[in-house]
């Protein structure tokens, strides 16, 4: 099966995996793939290397989505069947505060959350959270249905956990029992009115000694806002886990032949089976591939070595195959080397169904349309099983 075949039928592809492995290049090479097939694609990206999101077009940060030229590509052929390519690079704060806005009851409500001070301090630390703020924007781009397929490039986790559960986060944090630790102390109908007995007012009461009565007044502000945005908080939580586990979502885990990359690809082939989530297979990228070949430099290059050698010093011809043998010889040792790595630290947790697809590493970066479509060319060949 290859990448084309599978996306095929989906409405959103998420790649995960640990950081500095092509992630953002598979997902836009997939979402290139697809605008080839006549599919109109959103590739979601946390922070791409400069050069490719100028080529993409994603020359500042902003939820703002961007069309790339695909005719400019060559592939006028894919517009005109429908293709479309799109791209948006992830505004973490903008996202919380568009969530605020939608989920606010009303805009007096929004407007004093969005101003208040606590407010503003924890907002930079919770949308600082991009595993989070990418789940709220996914919710919100998919649910719209202007595209056909959303390809997520996740951000870097140190845990897989970070991800997969970062649907639930804020919904967490605002839990009601904890809100009613924050609001005990204060009367109902006031903001900072009579404090009451217990365990949060003696608390509280130290919080008044070092922070002031302000800044407690503005805490209070803060939680009796936001309890009345704990539903929508949790019915966004269990949209997005409905949503990574319908069938036309799929999980693609993204590694490098690595031992710390493999074991992070392993553990989320655990994670994602543990929990039932769709996940066809894994993408092993900037693999030294060759076709295995003991190959002997004289008998390949030897004619055309002595020829070009044959104005300059002596042994020149020799010492340079050599060269190129000893080299090809350490490619091969390193390509087998990596696939052992794979079989010993990915394929024990992968099922018989899924797939691994292998993209070489390429001597430039992968930086605009044209190495994006290199990458994509070895997704479009089938995978091993």
């Amino acid at each position: 099966m290859s990448v084309p075949d599978l996306i095929g039928s989906l409405r959103l592809l998420i790649c995960v995996g640990s950081g500095g492995v092509g992630k953002t290049t598979t997902a836009a090479a997939i979402g290139l793939q697809a605008a080839s097939q006549g599919r109109k694609v959103l590739v979601l990206t946390i922070d791409p290397a400069r050069r490719l999101a100028n080529s993409l077009g994603l020359n500042r940060f902003g939820n703002d989505e961007t069309r790339i030229d695909l005719a400019g590509l060559g592939m006028a052929e894919a517009e005109a069947k429908g293709g479309q390519l799109w791209a948006m690079m992830l505004d973490n704060q903008q996202t919380f505060d568009d969530l605020i806005k939608q989920i606010a009851p009303n805009t007096e409500a929004r407007d004093r959350i969005l101003e208040n001070r606590i407010y503003r301090a924890t907002a930079d630390n919770i949308s600082g959270s991009q595993e989070y703020m990418a789940t709220e924007k996914l919710y919100d781009v998919v649910g719209s249905r202007r595209y056909d397929l959303v390809v997520l490039d996740t951000p870097p986790v140190k845990n897989a956990l970070d991800f997969l559960d970062a649907p639930g986060r804020l919904a967490r944090f605002l839990d009601k029992r904890v809100m009613k630790w924050f609001l005990t102390p204060y009367d109902e109908q006031k903001v900072f009115g009579k404090l009451l007995m217990g365990t949060s007012a003696v608390a509280f009461r130290l919080l008044g000694h070092v922070f002031g009565k302000e800044f407690l007044e503005d805490l209070s502000v803060y939680f009796h806002l936001f309890r009345d945005l704990y539903d929508g908080f949790r019915e966004r939580q269990e949209a997005v886990v409905e949503m990574f586990n319908q069938p036309t979502t799929a999980f693609l885990v993204v590694c490098a032949p690595t031992e710390p990359s493999l074991e992070v690809a392993g553990f989320f082939l655990d994670e994602l089976a543990r929990r039932g989530m769709p996940n066809p297979g894994v993408v092993v990228n900037q693999r030294h591939l060759t076709r295995g070949e003991a190959l002997d430099p004289r008998a390949v290059l030897g004619a055309a070595a002595a020829e070009a050698a044959s104005d300059l010093p002596p042994h020149t011809a020799s010492q340079l195959l050599a060269r190129l043998g000893a080299a090809h010889k350490r490619l091969r040792e390193l390509s087998v080397r990596e696939d052992q790595l794979i079989t010993e630290r990915l394929r024990v947790h992968m099922h018989r169904r899924q797939v691994l697809w292998s993209i070489p590493r390429f001597e430039e970066d992968v930086h605009d349309l044209p190495s994006l479509a290199r990458v994509g060319s070895y997704l479009g060949r089938p995978g091993t099983r």
